[in-house]
């Protein structure tokens, strides 16, 4: 998926953790961390920037919200 805001069907990439687009995968420093993936289903599209912030995002999926998902896993690196 390349890392840019806007794709050439419509979609769009929010900002990482980074402020970068699109999804960098898990990438702990050091021991294990937690990765926490939320998918909502909602009732229309949303129309908002790439550039908006998670509040902004929350706010607008209150509107339109039908379901969501939730998916916790956990991740650290191999010892080499």
């Amino acid at each position: 998926m390349p890392k840019k805001e806007s794709l050439p069907d419509g979609t769009r990439q929010g900002r990482n953790d980074f402020g970068k687009p699109g999804y960098g995968g898990p990438c702990p420093p050091s021991g294990t961390h937690r990765y926490v993936f939320e998918l909502y289903a909602l009732d229309a599209m949303l129309n908002l920037p790439a550039t908006a912030s998670r509040r902004q995002i929350e706010q607008a999926i209150q509107e339109h919200h039908l379901s969501r998902a939730t998916l916790t896993g956990t991740y650290k690196r191999a010892q080499r």
